[in-house]
C-alpha cells in the first residue's frame, strides 16, 4: 500500500426531505447565493420551490443561472461567472446532477481567477474559490462529494481536481430520483461503477481493505440497479445506489493505490467529439474492451474481479475465468440497456485516430497499463 492523505470536507445530508433544510445548512456560509440548475424538471417536480422556500426561510437571497446541459460547456461557466461577480454572491448552490455541479465548481474558480479554463488545461491550484453546496438530482458523477470537475471547451473535454472545489454541503434525498428515466439510471450506474474501476484496477499491492470496499460497493450498486430497472420508485434501492455513487468518488476507494483513469480519458474524447454521447454510455462501450486489452498486465487483479465481483466460478483455466468475468460485465451493461459498440452509440464513423491522438497528447493515458496513441486507437477499433 502506498502513502496517502484522505480528507472529505463535505457534510453529506442524506434522506427524506433533506432538500427542505438546505437554507439552514448553508446559512453559515452566505447571505446571497447563485442558484445553478439545468432545465425545467426541478420546477415541474416542485424541487425548485422547496429549495427557494428554504433559502427564503433562512434569509438567504439568490440569483439564478439555468440551462446547464449535459457535457457542460465553458461558455455556460463564463455566463455564470459574470452573474456571480455582478451580484457579488458568496456561494454557489447547484441543484442538479454532475453537469450542474461541475459548472458550479468552475464558476467558483472563475469568481476569483481571471481564466478558470487554464486550470483545466494546465492544472495548478486556484488562489481562492467560492464555497459550493449541492442538492443532487441525478446520482452518477459523484461530484457532490468529489474535488473534481469536467468541462468542455473548443472541442476538448478536460478535468480538473482541487480540494478547494469539493462541496462543503451536499443533500441526497433518494425520493428525488423516482422520476428518472431508465437511460439516466443506466448511465449513472455505469459512471459510478467506472469511478470504482479506475481506482480498483491497480498495480499497487497489499491493498486488501480498499479492494474489499471496492468489490462490496460494486456488487451493491449492480444488485440494486437491477431492482431499479423494474421498480424505479424503490426508495431502499435508490438509497444503496446513491450512496454507492457518492462513496465511489469521494476518494476513499482510491486510498493507498496508484489509480488508472484511462477509460475516462478515452471516453472524454467520445463525448467531446459528439456532445450527444452520454458519458455513462460511452464508458459502457469502452470498459470491457479496455479490460480485454490490459488484463494480461496483472491477471491476478482481473481474476479477483471475476470471482469477487462478477461471481464467476473459478475455472482451472485462469484466463477463461477472467474473460468470463469481463463478458459477464458486458452482459450486465446490456441488461440495463447500455450500448455495446460505438456504432450503437451513433459514432461509428468518428475519426478514431485523431481522437486517440487528442486523448494522449504527447504522452499516455492510464496507469494500470500506460496507453499510448496506438493503444487507445486499438481500443477504439475494438469498440466499433
Amino acid at each position: 500500500m502506498d502513502n496517502f492523505s484522505f480528507q472529505c470536507i463535505t457534510k453529506l445530508c442524506f434522506g427524506k426531505d433533506q432538500q427542505k433544510k438546505i437554507g439552514a445548512r448553508i446559512q453559515p456560509f452566505a447571505k446571497k447565493v447563485l442558484l445553478v440548475y439545468g432545465g425545467g424538471s426541478i420546477k415541474k417536480s416542485g424541487l425548485y420551490d422547496e429549495v427557494v422556500a428554504s433559502l427564503t426561510e433562512a434569509g438567504i437571497a439568490h440569483v439564478e443561472l439555468s440551462g446547464v446541459q449535459a457535457n457542460p460547456t465553458y461558455e455556460k461557466v463564463l455566463e455564470g461567472i459574470e452573474i456571480a461577480k455582478k451580484e457579488q454572491v458568496q456561494m454557489i448552490l447547484a441543484v442538479g446532477g454532475g453537469s450542474v455541479i461541475d459548472t458550479s465548481k468552475a464558476i467558483a474558480i472563475g469568481f476569483y481567477e481571471a481564466d478558470a479554463w487554464s486550470f483545466f488545461e494546465k492544472g495548478g491550484e486556484p488562489s481562492n474559490v467560492l464555497p459550493i453546496a449541492t442538492v443532487l438530482t441525478i446520482p452518477a458523477a459523484g461530484s457532490e462529494v468529489s474535488p473534481d470537475a469536467v468541462i468542455t471547451y473548443k472541442g476538448r473535454k478536460l478535468g480538473f481536481s482541487s480540494q478547494k472545489i469539493r462541496p462543503v454541503v451536499s443533500v441526497i434525498n433518494p425520493e428525488i430520483f423516482f422520476t428518472l428515466p431508465k437511460n439516466q439510471i443506466a448511465n449513472g450506474v455505469t459512471d459510478m461503477m467506472s469511478h470504482i474501476f479506475e481506482r480498483y484496477f491497480t498495480q499497487t499491492t497489499h491493498t486488501e481493505l480498499i479492494d474489499s470496499l471496492c468489490e462490496a460497493t460494486l456488487r451493491t450498486i449492480m444488485r440494486n440497479a437491477l431492482i431499479l430497472m423494474k421498480d424505479p420508485k424503490n426508495y431502499d434501492a435508490w438509497s444503496e445506489v446513491a450512496l454507492g455513487g457518492s462513496f465511489a468518488h469521494n476518494g476513499l476507494l482510491g486510498c493507498g493505490r496508484i489509480q488508472d483513469w484511462g477509460c475516462h480519458g478515452m471516453e472524454h474524447e467520445l463525448s467531446a467529439h459528439d456532445d450527444r454521447v452520454p458519458h455513462g454510455a460511452g464508458l459502457a462501450v469502452l470498459t470491457p474492451n479496455w479490460m480485454k486489452y490490459v488484463y494480461k498486465e496483472n491477471p491476478q487483479m482481473f481474476l479477483q474481479f471475476a470471482t469477487n465481483v462478477m461471481e464467476v466460478t473459478l475455472d482451472r483455466d485462469t484466463e477463461k475465468t477472467i474473460l468470463r468475468g469481463i463478458d459477464k460485465l458486458r452482459d450486465f451493461f446490456s441488461t440495463i440497456g447500455q450500448p455495446a459498440t460505438l456504432t450503437e452509440l451513433g459514432i461509428g464513423n468518428a475519426p478514431l485516430a485523431e481522437m486517440a491522438n487528442k486523448c494522449v497528447g504527447n504522452g499516455y493515458t492510464g496507469n494500470f497499463k500506460p496507453l499510448y496513441q496506438e493503444d487507445v486507437h486499438n481500443i477504439y477499433k475494438m469498440s466499433l
